[in-house]
């Protein structure tokens, strides 16, 4: 790499959006829905340990239990209750995206990120130019890359 006193290598992040296809809504609404899927796997797995855990209390307390052994019982159904509104607020926040990915219009541009990239700034140079770079997606392939490189 050759080092100049007339020009610098500079990082900066570079938007990356996409256009709206068939193709790109069809995977968007497949990633959510695997999202979703996924946190109602987590809801039911967390229902079935709370449901062991207490079970398992329940059997090695006294008949009928104390009231160390209800303290501890509702003390599990706190925590997976404070660990369930937690996945259901996930839940709904992806139900929004997946709402606002169905109601997108065709040809649309959409932000999908930022990537970095390394760019080569000399005397003279508009760097607040240079600085606002975005690549343009249409079904993964860079239709367009917008602004000064």
């Amino acid at each position: 790499m050759d080092v100049s006193p007339s020009h610098l290598l500079l990082k900066r992040s570079v938007n990356v959006k996409a256009i709206v296809t068939p193709r790109w809504k069809e995977e968007a609404q497949q990633q959510l829905q695997a999202q979703i899927n996924q946190i109602d796997n987590q809801l039911q797995q967390l229902e079935m340990q709370a449901q062991r855990m207490i079970s398992e209390i329940q059997k090695q307390s006294l008949k009928p239990p104390g009231p160390e052994t209800m303290q501890q019982i509702e003390s599990i159904q706190m925590q997976v209750n404070q660990k369930k509104s937690e996945f259901l607020e996930q839940k709904n926040q992806v139900l929004q995206q997946l709402q606002q990915v169905q109601m997108l219009e065709l040809d649309q541009e959409v932000n999908q990120g930022q990537i970095d990239s390394v760019f080569r700034v000399e005397v003279g140079d508009n760097l607040i130019e240079k600085m606002q770079v975005e690549v343009l997606l249409r079904d993964g392939v860079v239709e367009a890359i917008r602004g000064a490189v």
